[in-house]
């Protein structure tokens, strides 16, 4: 399938480096608001078309799927062209700025039968549905609660200290601790308890979550872009618990019996990147006629961006590009 990644960013490279390496992904095309940035991101990982603006790209009709890489501020806004000019579209996390954005787009896919996917990762990698399979088992027992943390020394990140660009430790690495949270417990959220140290600049620098859910479990999670954290997502039973090494890109599953003693190790399989099964997910999702990935329905993308704006009206933290897109 021909793909072409909209803005050549960092983490656009990342994804350049993973389809390179994969029989099903064809590195066609990318987009930058510069021709010379495009010209030497192609040549680098032999994109076959470079292209100096996003409409340009949008408009050759070998394009299949574009991966949007631009900041969080532009996420609807470029997703929105790319539906508008007919093309299937995997949006970087977090889907938009704010869920309205989100059930626009949605509505836009649905109308022109496009696949819209949000590339979170680890909602389409395999350690997933290793610890859904844990789960299941009860090798735990009953569970409770779980805590789950994500942070990174990421303060001289221009993009992530910008309000305009909707910066914060929260859509950029909070989304993480949230979607662990979600995947792991399914009921609805009956209540929200949120704390944060801002910027001052207006954008949260840290941040503490405490969801309860209606079925009683809680779950405690924390984000940072000042400090990095150990990255651990625990889960607690009444008969063990399971820990989770790194849950913005899983290493392994260790399970702990009552005694607090390792009973398994159940390491993570190899991997390209890890972005590579989410493009695989697009791919065969398209080939389906879908609109949307089961990894990553609508509803969940929908679910996290409504929990993100509770979260955010909580702090009195808004952006700029919520009533503005600029260019």
């Amino acid at each position: 399938m021909k793909i072409g990644i909209l803005a050549a960013g960092k983490i656009a490279h990342s994804m350049a480096k993973t389809m390179t390496q994969m029989e099903q992904a064809e590195c066609y095309a990318v987009a930058s608001r510069s021709y010379e940035k495009a010209k030497e991101f192609a040549e680098k990982w032999g994109f076959e078309q470079a292209y100096g603006s996003y409409e340009e790209m949008l408009e050759d009709p070998a394009v299949e799927l574009v991966y949007v890489a631009s900041p969080h501020s532009h996420h609807f806004i470029h997703a929105k062209m790319c539906l508008e000019h007919g093309k299937h579209v995997l949006v970087e996390k977090a889907f938009t700025v704010n869920a309205s954005q989100a059930e626009e787009l949605i509505r836009l896919s649905e109308e022109k039968k496009l696949l819209l996917a949000e590339a979170i990762w680890t909602r389409y990698m395999p350690s997933r549905k290793m610890l859904d399979d844990l789960l299941a088992e009860g090798v735990i027992g009953e569970v409770t609660s779980l805590t789950a943390n994500l942070g990174y020394i990421l303060g001289g990140v221009e993009r992530l200290q910008s309000p305009e660009l909707a910066g914060g430790a929260l859509l950029d690495v909070g989304v993480y601790p949230l979607n662990f949270a979600l995947m792991a417990f399914h009921s609805e959220i009956k209540d929200i308890h949120t704390t944060a140290v801002m910027s001052p600049r207006g954008v949260d620098w840290t941040n503490s979550i405490t969801l309860t859910f209606a079925d009683g479990k809680l779950a405690v999670l924390h984000s940072s872009m000042l400090a990095l954290t150990d990255r651990q997502g625990i889960i607690f039973g009444d008969k063990g618990f399971i820990e989770v090494q790194n849950i913005n890109n899983c290493e392994e599953i260790r399970v702990y019996n009552a005694d607090r003693e390792l009973l398994a190790c159940h390491k993570a399989p190899a991997q390209i990147t890890g972005y590579e099964y989410e493009v695989l997910s697009c791919i065969k999702a398209i080939e389906e006629g879908r609109t949307e990935c089961p990894q990553m329905p609508h509803s969940e993308s929908l679910r996290v961006m409504r929990l993100l704006d509770q979260i955010r009206d909580i702090w009195g933290m808004e952006f700029p590009c919520e009533s503005r897109i600029n260019f």
